[in-house]
Order: structure tokens, then sequence, then C-alpha cells
């Protein structure tokens, strides 16, 4: 199993002391954020759902925002099964916090919202389905000119104030579309976010991990430790790759989670529930963190 990310200060240790202050910085924030976000009172948020053109057709998404005032905007990818209602809950609980979200139907290509719950569906059974679905928007460019259209749209509204940078966040299947839409949009985005994030670092000449330098923002990436297991290296991996392009960029591994373990609906993994709100929790201290430092 991986050390304890508690404990984590040799394994984590960045490639020279600015690095090490911005980092210890992020972490003693999202701390504070986790704890002031508890008491803070909640803005009331708005929820309309939109479509949005891109090069390959239109994409249904929900938007939501505060009531009032413009706000930082933020690009949320879904995992694997799609825009559902546990992804508007963390749409609008993170629009409570003072962003505007925007929340797309990453499948749009093939399919409209092709699952409500995804607690009931049996992954093994659907496979071939969910395959086709996540194929739609991994092949090589597809998720490149999303970005373009969805941060495209974020700025035209007036509930988003243009004067800051525009935050990503993804989960699963999102964790390298973050990557992507930071390296493609670089110049608007000014942080990203990707919590068990799969097929971050690849064989292949377009993995993920190998766009570091084109990125400017600040990153994260909350591992699971069943991913660390399955793939001890890419934890490394990663962190060179931000290092050696000077990307500000924190790489965790969550000790003891599995592969999804920040979304409610998650289906059992072996018989064993998928989500653990501890952890869920404290990545979403770090998330808070992480946009307050970076979109500024």
């Amino acid at each position: 199993m991986p050390d304890d990310p508690k404990n984590q200060g040799n394994d984590d240790e960045l490639s020279s002391d600015v690095r090490r202050r911005d980092f210890v910085g992020l972490s003693v924030a999202a701390s504070i954020a986790a704890a002031s976000s508890a008491s803070a009172k909640e803005l009331e948020v708005v929820e309309t759902d939109v479509e949005i053109k891109t090069p390959d057709g239109t994409s249904d998404a929900a938007f939501i925002h505060p009531k009032s005032g413009s706000h930082p905007g933020v690009l949320i990818w879904t995992d694997a099964f799609g825009l559902r209602p546990s992804m508007r809950e963390m749409g609008k609980r993170l629009a409570a916090e003072g962003y505007s979200v925007l929340v797309p139907n990453p499948f749009y290509r093939v399919a409209k919202n092709p699952f409500t719950d995804a607690s009931n569906v049996d992954f093994a059974k659907e496979r071939p389905r969910i395959t086709q679905l996540m194929t739609s928007v991994t092949t090589e460019g597809h998720a490149e000119k999303d970005a373009v259209a969805y941060i495209g749209f974020l700025d035209s509204q007036k509930q988003v104030n243009k004067s800051k940078k525009i935050g990503t966040q993804g989960y699963c299947m999102g964790g390298p579309l973050v990557v992507r839409t930071c390296a493609t949009v670089p110049d608007r985005v000014g942080a990203g976010g990707s919590f068990h994030g799969g097929g971050l670092v690849t064989n292949s000449p377009n993995s993920p991990h190998l766009l570091a330098p084109k990125i400017k923002g600040r990153m994260y990436f909350g591992i699971a430790a069943s991913d660390d297991k399955n793939q001890p290296d890419a934890k490394d991996k990663l962190r060179e790759a931000f290092a050696a392009a000077h990307v500000p960029a924190e790489i965790e591994v969550y000790q003891g989670t599995l592969h999804g373990w920040c979304v409610p609906d998650m289906p059992l993994t072996n018989g064993m529930p998928t989500y653990n709100k501890p952890d869920a929790e404290r990545a979403w201290g770090k998330l808070l963190a992480l946009y307050k430092a970076g979109l500024a």
C-alpha cells in the first residue's frame, strides 16, 4: 500500500525551495478552506440547462452559478457515467462557494445523459457501451475542441468574472481531460484538479503528463490507492514531468481509497463501497484551496 499522504514529506519532496514553499502554502490553505467552507453561509444558486455549440455538434450542459454577481468560472469534467444528478450536486456545491460552474455532457456526440444513477450500473455488463461513450470524447482532438467551446461559453456569460482565471476539475475519465484543457487554453485556465484520474500517464506520445510544458496554471492530482497499486510509477512520472516544466503541481496518494472515491453514487468495487466520505471531503478542501490560489 502507498504511504499515508500525511507523511509523504520525503516522497513528495520538490525540486526547489520556491516550489516547496508553494506547495506547503497550498496544503495549509486546504485546511483553512475546509474549515471556512463548513462555517460560511452558502450562496443561493441558480441552475439552468443550456446548449453549447461545438465544432462537432451541440453539447447539453448544466450551468450553475450564484444568484447574483459575477464569479470565477469552473469547468467540471465528469467521470465515465456522465452528466447526472450527483455531478449536478457537485456543481451546486461549488457554485455555493462563489463560482460559476459548467457541467457538460461529455458524450454529446453519441448520447444525451446516458446514466442517472451510477450506483445502479453493472459496469461489467455495460462495459462495451461505456467504452463507446468514453471514446467519443477521448479520441485525439475531441477534448481540445470541447474545452475551447466550453470555456468560450463561460466567458460569454455575465455571471462569469472574466478578470479571474478559470478552473477545471475532473473525475476518473475526467482527470486527463483536465490536463488537456489546461494545456489547450493555458492563458485562460489558472488551476486544474484531477481526482482518481485514469490514464494520466501512458506510453502514448500524446500521454497527458507530457503536456506539462504547455500548462501555466496550478495543478493538483489526487490519486486513489488502488490506482497507485496498479501503476506505482505514475505519480513519480507526473511529479518529474511537472517539476521539469516548472509548473506548480501537487501529487498526493490517498491511502486506503478506491478508484472513484470522491463521487457519491459510484458503483461498489468488489462488493465494497467506493465512495469514501472523509477522504472525499479532504479532497474537496484541497480543491477549494487550489481555486483560491489559482483563480486570482
